[in-house]
């Protein structure tokens, strides 16, 4: 175990650190994205940060040199492709696309309101495509770099949280596709698989009536902290690597997802009715509120 702790740390300073990488991320006004954001300004990285809290956002760069920003709204893809092109110019160059932004709600799949699901998919899918697609041509080269945020809900499954699931599990399949197709540029793609961390998207995702009809007052694996994450995704970003995990015993999981699913079934089985009939008249807010958008499923009659 020593031997692989000095190979480890010998590894990381021959790949250069994140020092003088520049990196853009999404969703960085809070959670994940700030924090990434601070620790990677910290460690040398130049860093442009792009989310839909203003106020937020304007205090994350402050803390990052005055690090570049914008409002964006990555459900609008014309909204992505220019501000993204307008921090990669203030950047003067791309190496590391975070695609961090998400958002999440409970839903009960029948009875429920079908526009949280359209709202998570244009966020947590279309949102990740509009980024990969706008960041792509930059990051297109020997050095570059995306990572996806997915999450152990792509492969593990809880009642209440379809809408959430269905998207990281898309989430997921972009990246694996994207690292096939990018390959040849010598760009690299990883994934992040995240159980519940100590974020405001995990307080809030599991602070609803129907949750805690489901879990008690507890989330499913209890939460863990945003340190060792973050420290994860700054050695992925280092090293370029094919995934990160947090906590640790998340990689044990996702090879035996049919397993983790079968004890979940088995294991949330109490209160799911009576966490249905909650859900459906809840007014539970999205993890993070949204701008307006028009409804891409609806069409007139």
């Amino acid at each position: 175990m020593f031997i692989g702790g000095i190979v480890r740390c010998m590894k990381l300073f021959a790949d250069g650190g994140v020092a003088g990488r520049k990196v853009l991320i999404t969703g960085a006004a809070r959670g994940i994205g700030a924090v990434l954001a601070r620790q990677l300004h910290a460690r040398g990285a130049a860093v442009a940060l792009l989310g839909v809290e203003p106020e937020q956002l304007a205090e994350v760069a402050a803390d990052c040199g005055d690090a570049p920003w914008r409002y964006c709204d990555v459900g609008d893809p014309a909204q992505v492709d220019r501000v993204v092109d307008t921090l990669v110019a203030e950047l003067g160059g791309l190496d590391v696309v975070v695609a961090n932004a998400g958002v999440a709600k409970q839903l009960a799949l029948i009875g429920g309101d079908p526009s949280i699901l359209e709202e998570t998919l244009t966020v947590n899918v279309l949102g990740v495509y509009y980024t990969l697609r706008a960041a792509g041509p930059h990051i297109c080269h020997p050095r570059g770099y995306v990572l996806i945020v997915s999450s152990l809900a792509a492969a593990v499954n809880l009642p209440l949280a379809g809408a959430y699931s269905a998207s990281k599990a898309a989430a997921e399949a972009l990246g694996h596709t994207l690292r096939n197709e990018i390959r040849h540029t010598g760009a690299k793609v990883g994934i992040a698989y995240f159980a519940e961390l100590d974020t405001d998207m995990t307080t809030r995702g599991f602070g609803t009536a129907a949750a805690r009809e489901i879990l008690g007052r507890s989330t499913v694996s209890g939460v863990a902290p945003l340190g060792p994450a973050i420290d994860g995704i700054e050695r992925a970003i280092a090293r370029r690597k094919r995934q990160v995990v947090s906590p640790w015993w998340v990689s044990i999981v996702l090879p035996f997802r049919p397993i983790a699913q079968y004890v979940i079934d088995i294991a949330l089985r109490r209160g799911v009715a009576a966490a249905l009939d909650i859900a459906r008249t809840e007014d539970a807010p999205f993890t993070t509120d949204q701008p307006s958008r028009p409804r891409r499923m609806e069409r007139p009659a």
